[in-house]
């Protein structure tokens, strides 16, 4: 990289986006995604572009990389310049000189943005051919060093390996090197750590920081987690309706914000605090020395010869009206936990519901317990069926469970339980893709209410939403749990939402309990080194920014 191309961060912007608007149309119908926003990017420091969904954050980053789907969407008005060049007015045949060289994207979700069909190296060395022209051995030399510089470990025996065979840091690390395959000068990060682990995340992120510092380059972050903003932006734009609202330097936005919306967005943290421990609640679920082996079979005749012990020797109880939280990392064997107590997956150890052993039990002998046990899972987008509409989504359990109600009688049922998690009744004939990602989890809730259960199994429903609409979700959690003396077993990474809903925390790593007691035992006295990493990935950024405050 020539030293022409790294200069310091000097005061004249290396991107400078004015006056912009972006507009989608569909049919006879004309959206206002974005209104006339202006912000500009210097080399070598970072600005955030914040907002909840729908405020316009990812189309104002793929305007500058000209990836929104024209004709549909349009630019009514608006320049962004780009080393004095405007990229709205370029030529496609100069625009492709421009991504990948000069301005690369890291997308939000690396599962779906990597090829499934190539391996590692493949995907992060065709950038380098298409871009730089290298040969095969040049290019694989290369992608060894983009992969060991974003940490990746042991990248020679990775460079074979598919997407589906890394972990979500791992994909997302790999996503990195592609985008900084070329030293970029402009990096777009988009939600880049959104569905990692705390641990994760906070690597993540100090890698991303680290790389700037290397290559000086200048970064737009999207993020809706202002925890990230107030770590690694220098300067923040909030946006909200397709306008930024305010603008100015990070510490002055958090420490004064002036703006309404602002302010909202600061307060949206999941508050408040679970119902109080009850110790002698009626109990609901428990399990004595669980375990989930996978078997590792290998060979011709297929023999077993090793386990992937995935929960091992694990014991817990869960009562009525109250919360177990169970945290980890990806791959601890959090959700697997919840699969097996539900009878889900095979397991050994006894598992009694309401005093009653099930773990002998088969499919058919669990069907009228099905009722009573209920799951709510992470992504609403794809737990809910885009064929069906809500009043079918929500009244099937019904169907199954309590054929003799007419169809009136679902139809009542079905409002009644979505007038219960906060929406109207009147939305039972429209379907999924009509719903903001908090309506669509409002829905899956309701889905699981609607057959009145005693437990219910929550995997992970918070991580996938807005921070502001993650309170709202917790709030409609306790409200339900107080109203209907529910017991929950709640699956999480995000360790301050757990603090809002838990009574007791279990901490699994590998498969194996590291920690497990009183919450505000757990948060305020933890015992264990890897708990200990877990709340300071997960606590660092809230803590150093109430002592900002207080400075």
């Amino acid at each position: 990289m020539s030293p022409a191309k790294r200069n310091s961060r000097g005061s004249k912007p290396l991107v400078s986006v004015e006056d912009l608007s972006v507009d989608f149309r569909s049919s006879d119908t004309l959206t206002h995604a974005v209104k006339h926003i202006s912000f500009d990017i210097k080399l070598g420091e970072t600005v955030a572009l914040v907002g909840e969904s729908g405020s316009g954050k990812t189309v104002s980053a793929l305007s500058i990389m000209r990836l929104l789907p024209y004709p549909a969407a349009s630019h009514p008005s608006g320049v962004i310049r780009f080393k004095g060049s405007d990229l709205l007015a370029m030529a496609d045949r100069e625009l492709r000189q421009v991504r990948g060289n000069d301005i690369s994207m890291i997308f939000q979700e690396p599962m779906s943005s990597l090829n499934p069909l190539h391996t590692i190296e493949r995907q992060v060395g065709e950038i380098l051919k298409v871009h730089r022209g290298l040969s095969d051995t040049a290019a694989q030399s290369r992608v060894l060093d983009l992969l060991e510089k974003v940490g990746l470990e042991e990248p020679e025996k990775r460079l074979g390996s598919y997407p589906h065979q890394l972990s979500g840091g791992q994909r997302q690390r790999v996503m990195i090197a592609m985008a900084l395959a070329n030293d970029p000068d402009l990096l777009i990060a988009d939600e880049p750590t959104t569905a990692l682990d705390v641990t994760i995340q906070a690597q993540i992120l100090e890698l991303l920081k680290q790389l700037q510092r290397e290559f000086n380059m200048a970064m737009l972050l999207i993020t809706h987690d202002l925890g990230i903003v107030r770590k690694m932006a220098d300067r923040v734009n909030v946006m909200t309706d397709g306008e930024i609202v305010e603008a100015g330097p990070t510490k002055r936005i958090f420490q004064s914000p002036k703006h309404p919306y602002t302010k909202h967005l600061l307060a949206a943290e999941p508050k408040g605090a679970p119902p109080k421990s009850n110790s002698k609640a009626p109990l609901v679920l428990e399990t004595k020395d669980l375990k989930v082996w996978f078997p590792i079979k290998r060979g011709l005749l297929r023999r077993t010869v090793d386990h992937i012990k995935a929960v091992d020797g694990l014991s817990l109880k869960v009562r009525s009206g109250q919360t177990l939280g169970v945290v980890g990392e990806s791959g601890s064997g959090k959700t697997t936990l919840g699969l097996a107590l539900l009878r889900l997956i095979s397991s050994e150890g006894p598992i009694a519901y309401v005093g009653q052993r099930i773990d002998e039990y088969d499919s058919a002998e669990m069907r009228p317990l099905r009722r009573e046990m209920q799951i709510v899972f992470q992504d609403p987008y794809g737990s809910l069926s885009p064929r069906l509409s809500i009043g079918q989504i929500i009244g099937e359990g019904l169907i199954i469970q309590q054929p003799e109600l007419s169809f009136d009688e679902r139809r009542v049922r079905v409002a009644h339980a979505l007038e219960e998690v906060g929406l109207e009744a009147d939305v039972q004939d429209r379907y999924p893709h009509e719903f903001s990602g908090g309506q669509r989890q409002r829905i899956a809730i309701a889905r699981a209410m609607v057959l009145e259960p005693k437990f219910v199994m929550l995997d992970e429903p918070t991580s996938a939403l807005d921070m502001s609409v993650q309170a709202q979700i917790v709030d409609l959690l306790r409200d339900l749990q107080r109203k209907h003396k529910l017991a929950y077993l709640f699956i999480s990474h995000d360790l301050k939402v757990v603090r809002a809903l838990a009574n007791d925390v279990i901490v699994m790593r590998a498969g194996k309990v590291v920690e497990q007691g009183p919450a505000a035992q757990i948060f305020s006295r933890p015992k264990t080194d890897y708990t200990k990493a877990l709340m300071a990935a997960a606590f660092e950024l809230e803590t150093s920014h109430l002592n900002a405050v207080a400075s």
